[in-house]
């Protein structure tokens, strides 16, 4: 049976040191990657596609993964673990980058639906504040009070994620490293408190009370939208709670812990943590923004036509937080719109595959993996199809590298990060729609002719 052959494939029980199964694949922790045979993988009737990523071996079945995977390990010695400890076991065949990429898209991971919800508000926000033309040079706000009540009433919901990221981020990398996850919202909430003076403020020269300690002042400033000091309040915070939990007794360690964990890591937080992280937050900003302002739609053109690699190591999770930095920095972002660009060139070379090729294989896996990448989500599309066919990917590679240095040269920025794909133009500034959407044509065009004219040349070849 199939999934015995896959089992024979990956080099044998002997080559594994653990497997599990997620909704669609089968998830391998693998001794030695060069015993597997990716292409009998492939060519089984069962598989779609596989993939290495963090540090695991991954194998795209479908809808009946468990049922493949329950075959699989049937009358075997096979360590059978859940997904998560396949993610821990995998974290150690990759190298420091990959490690801090996947330990920031685990700690952002459980925030993005919010953030991702906040960036379609803004959209909406947008799209009632824009002049269309054919309402009389009037926007949707003016036209009538319920449209200005409803951009009124959303503005409540961004604002609770927006203006209080810093609370979810602070309580995210508290549940990541382990510690009281209460703990955490406390502390993220202290770095948004109303007693400080807004973070937005300090720039405009407003006085900045302080915290007279007689001998000694804080400054009252607060974090509000910042990303890597409340990243940095919640590591040190979790990792000082589990320090002292390991040297507290138990009889007084629910007083004694939360106490110091609180009063020390919000002092940490006002001192040292909380500059400390604004300072990096503004130099990680300036890095790309100077990259863009220098380079141009050169600028654009690299980060375009390398983003898809760095899916493949699983490096772009950093992007959501220098975005939202670069957000909190300046109000709006050059990075995302190529993200969002890069998502349409993945689903249009899909496209181009399933143009030139006909066979029902592609097309159980092209059509869903196309939609899925149109609307923001291309792991299925580039690991199930374009690097299969590397001509597809390389394809995609440059017609998302061409609209991105389009979309720069028109200076088109987000407002927020949001849903990735064509849904990514609800995030654009009003002002650059227009360009975004000559950018989004771009990256479907260029993939879906240059697939199908190497695809077709290939198959020539191949004749």
């Amino acid at each position: 049976m199939d999934s015995k052959k896959i089992l024979e494939l990956v080099g044998g029980e002997v080559n594994i040191n653990s497997v599990s199964h997620c909704m669609t694949r089968l998830r391998f922790v693998i001794k030695d990657e060069n015993l597997i045979d990716k292409e009998g993988i492939e060519n089984l009737n069962i598989v779609k596609g596989t993939f290495s990523q963090g540090g695991q071996f991954q194998v795209i079945i479908g809808n009946n993964v468990a049922e493949v995977y329950k075959e699989m390990v049937k009358g075997t010695n096979l360590k059978i673990v859940s997904k998560d400890e396949v993610k821990h076991e995998g974290a150690k065949n990759m190298n420091v980058f990959q490690k801090i990429a996947i330990f920031l898209s685990e700690i952002f991971a459980p925030i993005i639906p919010a953030i991702i919800v906040g960036g379609l508000i803004l959209g909406f926000r947008n799209l009632m504040v824009l002049d269309f033309g054919f309402l009389g040079g009037q926007s949707l706000v003016d036209l009538h009070q319920f449209w200005a009540g409803v951009d009124q009433y959303l503005w409540l919901i961004g604002e609770a994620i927006f203006h209080f990221l810093p609370v979810y981020v602070c309580w995210s990398a508290y549940r990541k490293l382990g510690g009281t996850e209460v703990l955490g919202l406390v502390l993220g909430i202290t770095l948004v408190s109303p007693q400080l003076v807004n973070a937005y403020a300090v720039a405009s020269g407003v006085e900045i009370p302080v915290w007279d300690f007689g001998f000694f002042d804080i400054q009252m400033i607060g974090y509000q939208a910042q990303v890597i000091p409340a990243l940095l309040v919640g590591m040190f915070g979790a990792t000082l709670e589990k320090g002292m939990t390991k040297i507290i007794p138990v009889y007084i360690r629910m007083i004694v812990v939360p106490f110091v964990v609180l009063i020390v890591t919000s002092l940490m937080a006002n001192i040292v943590l909380g500059p400390l992280g604004w300072w990096l937050g503004s130099l990680i900003a300036s890095v790309f923004i100077w990259l863009f302002s220098t380079l141009g739609f050169v600028g654009g053109g690299i980060f375009g036509l390398i983003y898809a690699p760095l899916v493949i190591t699983g490096l772009h999770h950093t992007t959501n937080a220098i975005d939202l930095q670069i957000i909190a920095e300046t109000g709006s972002t050059p990075l995302w719109p190529l993200i969002a660009l890069s998502n349409i060139a993945q689903a249009s070379a899909v496209v181009g595959l399933l143009l030139v090729k006909r066979d029902s294989k592609t097309k159980e896996l092209g059509i869903p993996s196309a939609i899925s990448a149109y609307l923001g989500v291309t792991e299925p599309a580039m690991f199930g199809l374009n690097l299969k066919f590397v001509y597809a990917f390389v394809s995609a590679m440059i017609g998302s590298s061409i609209a991105g240095a389009f979309a720069v040269f028109m200076n088109v920025e987000a407002l927020s990060i949001g849903v990735g794909g064509y849904p990514g133009i609800l995030s654009i500034r009003p002002e650059n729609m227009f360009s975004f959407f000559i950018a989004m044509i771009i990256a479907t065009i260029i993939p879906i002719i240059l697939t199908m004219i190497m695809c077709k040349r290939k198959n020539n070849e191949s004749r």
